[in-house]
């Protein structure tokens, strides 16, 4: 076992784990952050997208030796009162069905729009084409994005 230091969320964490653990299971396990998701498991759903530095990342996939000194952004951590604009135009469309894959399509969604505020619809499609959504809300999510960038 090896210890890392770790910023999550503004907050400083040390926890003893073997270097190859991927970050999801250090966030969900260690700091009991559980809005992060486990799907695939190799990086093919984005359930589990978090932010590392503001740049999208598919936590289950991501060894904890790579981390370094990066801030990581957890779901929990995008906003203090679920008042980013990206879970706001969530709420106000409606978008999630079963919910599973919310956490990771809304991170992806937010770090998309913080480096393209006035996307396209095709610019939101292109860039949310990494997140599967079992229940099929994919017009749901591209109207919410579009929202979204409304209010960045």
């Amino acid at each position: 076992m090896a210890s890392f230091n770790l910023k999550v969320n503004g907050k400083s964490h040390q926890v003893d784990v073997e270097d190859d653990t991927p970050l999801l299971w250090v966030l969900r396990d260690h700091l009991g952050l559980v809005g992060t998701k486990f799907s695939c498991g190799i990086a093919q759903c984005g359930a589990c997208t978090v932010h590392l530095n503001g740049n999208p990342t598919f936590s289950c996939v991501t060894p904890i030796s790579s981390v370094g000194n990066s801030e990581v952004t957890t779901i929990e951590g995008l906003s203090e009162n679920g008042d980013h604009p990206v879970q706001k135009a969530w709420e106000e469309v409606d978008v999630a069905q079963c919910g599973y894959c919310q956490g990771g399509q809304i991170m992806q969604a937010a770090a998309f729009l913080k480096q393209n505020p006035n996307p396209s619809m095709e610019e939101i499609d292109n860039a949310m084409n990494r997140n599967i959504c079992r229940c099929g809300t994919y017009h749901k999510i591209r109207e919410a994005v579009a929202e979204a960038a409304k209010n960045m």
